[in-house]
């Protein structure tokens, strides 16, 4: 519902942030997920790797489904999708925040060695998403394309984990400047829409 859509946002930054700062303190325990668990056919499968596989593979769905209701089903009056409750979005919020925090604490830790620099950094960039994301969510919301757009960028993004995962790197810059593109040729789409209209 859209009086509860803030109070999600506000409740999922903040338990990310609480999640990040759990987990900086367990960085003994997150180092060893590089560790070798299993190989199988020459791939050596880590605790984060599998991390990235089932974060991967849960993004693939949740927007494949998405576009799915977003495409085919909508206008239908027949078909009426089942609503999800708050804690179960909420679930799924910080489902998808563990998986993107093992990445970048990961990263992290190998980037800086004083521990209150990652702190302050985690702080920072939580505080930025809360006073970023309404208004995104907001333009999303009034512009569909957009939010199939979105939505296709969260699949490459689970295609990109899940690669990671098998260590198969796929160069972030080819991913960034797909997205750059595809965003750029739907504001062109829409304001050529907006001065057909005038």
């Amino acid at each position: 519902p859209a009086e509860q859509k803030d109070k999600l946002r506000y409740w999922g930054m903040g338990l990310a942030m609480v999640i990040r700062l759990i987990l900086l303190t367990a960085i003994s325990w997150i180092l060893q997920l590089d560790h070798t668990l299993f190989t199988v056919l020459d791939i050596d499968f880590t605790g984060k790797s599998l991390i990235l596989l089932g974060g991967g593979l849960f993004l693939l769905f949740k927007s494949t489904k998405e576009i799915y209701h977003q495409t085919e089903e909508h206008g239908t009056p027949d078909i009426k999708p089942k609503k999800a409750s708050f804690g179960q979005l909420l679930l799924e919020v910080l489902v998808l925040d563990l998986v993107f925090s093992i990445d970048s604490i990961i990263t992290a830790v190998g980037m800086v060695e004083e521990l209150w620099v990652m702190y302050t950094a985690v702080v920072v960039t939580v505080v930025i998403m809360l006073f970023a994301s309404k208004p995104i969510a907001s333009f999303i919301s009034k512009h569909p394309s957009f939010k199939v757009l979105a939505l296709c960028f969260l699949m490459m993004i689970g295609v990109s984990l899940m690669a990671e995962g098998l260590h198969f790197e796929i160069p972030k810059g080819y991913i960034y400047f797909s997205m750059a593109f595809a965003f750029l040729v739907d504001v062109i789409q829409m304001k050529s829409l907006k001065h057909g209209k005038k």
